[in-house]
């Protein structure tokens, strides 16, 4: 797939956020790279031999003070390599996109990985009861 393609894919999973939450998502930049760099996995707290499909960098809303001043975008990036590698077909890559996505988001909002994990299984049996 090509850079291109991916940042579509990657524009479309961000699209299917619900509107509630992506006008809460402020001075955040999304961004797409071919693979993590290892001071990412180093952040990520990614165990030697795994990768990372997604990175929020920055300082959640939950620890924000309407008190501060300037601050640089906070960044989620999404990685298009372990993407594709993990995917099994077309579907399955734009499903592990969406999902990465929303993962990141969650983490700007204030969850960390113990709730957004819960919350992916919340969000996962709501989509099997449709």
């Amino acid at each position: 797939m090509t850079p291109d393609e991916f940042d579509r894919l990657v524009a479309a999973a961000y699209a299917r956020i619900p509107a509630r939450f992506r006008k809460r998502l402020k001075n955040v930049a999304m961004m797409v790279e071919p693979e993590p760099r290892p001071e990412q996995l180093a952040r990520g707290r990614v165990a030697r031999g795994s990768t990372l499909l997604g990175l929020y960098e920055g300082r959640p809303l939950t620890k924000r003070s309407v008190f501060e001043s300037f601050a640089m975008p906070d960044r989620i990036t999404i990685f298009q390599g372990p993407h594709e590698r993990l995917a099994h077909s077309p579907e399955h890559l734009a499903k592990l996109v969406e999902d990465t996505v929303w993962h990141e988001v969650a983490h700007y909002f204030g969850m960390n990985e113990a709730q957004v994990r819960a919350a992916e299984r919340r969000r996962g049996a709501l989509g099997r009861r449709r």
